[in-house]
């Protein structure tokens, strides 16, 4: 715990955020939302994200989580919030999950496969939130929720399982050519080989988001997702990783960072951080707070890390809590 602690604090000390001394004048409201995923570290996952963006000084961070949840059950009781929910074998709507979103600045979605659909009162108050302006954070698992939901799909860009296929959109990947690929032949969306390390390749360097980023940088063990596919309207890829074929992967540069728009909305997709060790990549904290602050202001003001992730090595904290 104390190791962790110091390994957190000179994270954030390298991201100049303590003092908003670069120039933010009010702190970001952020509101994580979870509940329903197959990841079942995902109560931990939640925990851990607040504490980075918290500690970061540049957030105040709630969570709302839906009444009934699935998976997860013991680390709901390890990491638990003030909130009474209900364990249940099969994942169950909720009626009464309507969050106030207009309160936030940005939402991060900790939701997963299988998650029951929201209300649709709840669906078109979380559509003109974003319409409107408001922010969304998109990690792992989160976009294998709601499939069936036209809006969502297109906030996301690329999705994956819950019966994805062509209907939803083409296939995007980076060739060999470094060409840029929409592939619309038939085919479902979502897969990944046996988790590892894998490399980042940045394809965008100058967005608020990548700037003074390696153009190479390794992220710890994870599952790397691969053939998405989704509406990918308005989006840009900041960032591929090779799935390799050793790996049991598709030969292919796969998206792992992307912008998009939903009508004035920005939207930050990460496919990484399937478990503790994962989240605890200073490559995945490092986007996740960059990209949650670009989400909610549309600018960065953190700086890259001084133990950010090499080219050969990666880079983590503790998962101690």
């Amino acid at each position: 715990m104390k190791q962790h602690k110091i390994l957190l604090a000179m994270l954030l000390l390298f991201l100049g955020v303590y003092s908003n001394a670069q120039g933010l004048d009010k702190t970001i409201n952020v509101l994580i939302i979870d509940g329903q995923n197959n990841h079942v570290q995902w109560p931990k996952t939640t925990h851990m994200l607040k504490a980075y963006l918290e500690e970061s000084g540049l957030f105040k961070v709630d969570v709302q989580r839906s009444a009934y949840t699935w998976k997860g059950e013991e680390f709901i009781l390890e990491f638990p919030i003030d909130q009474k929910t209900e364990a249940l074998e099969n994942p169950k709507p909720d009626s009464n999950f309507s969050p106030e979103f207009s309160k936030y600045d940005v939402i991060i979605s900790n939701f997963g496969w299988n998650a029951a659909d929201w209300t649709d009162a709840t669906q078109k108050s979380f559509e003109n939130y974003i319409e409107n302006g408001g922010g969304l954070v998109v990690f792992h698992a989160a976009d294998n929720s709601f499939p069936k939901w036209e809006v969502y799909n297109k906030m996301i860009g690329l999705g994956g399982w819950g019966d994805r296929n062509e209907k939803d959109g083409p296939y995007v990947y980076y060739n060999d050519e470094d060409e840029l690929v929409y592939d619309t032949e038939p085919g479902n969306g979502g897969e990944h080989g046996p988790q590892s390390e894998y490399q980042i390749q940045l394809r965008i360097t100058e967005h608020p988001i990548t700037k003074g980023m390696p153009t190479l940088w390794m992220h710890t063990k994870d599952e790397l997702y691969a053939k998405l596919r989704g509406p990918a309207e308005n989006m840009e890829i900041l960032a591929t990783a090779f799935a390799d074929p050793d790996n049991k992967g598709t030969g292919r540069h796969e998206p792992a960072l992307m912008t998009l728009t939903y009508g004035k909305g920005r939207i930050f997709h990460n496919i990484m951080g399937h478990a503790d060790y994962s989240v605890a990549c200073v490559g995945f904290i490092t986007t996740m707070l960059r990209g949650t602050e670009w989400a909610a202001t549309g600018q960065v003001t953190q700086e890259i890390p001084e133990n950010f992730p090499s080219e050969e090595k990666s880079s983590s904290l503790s998962t101690e809590y």
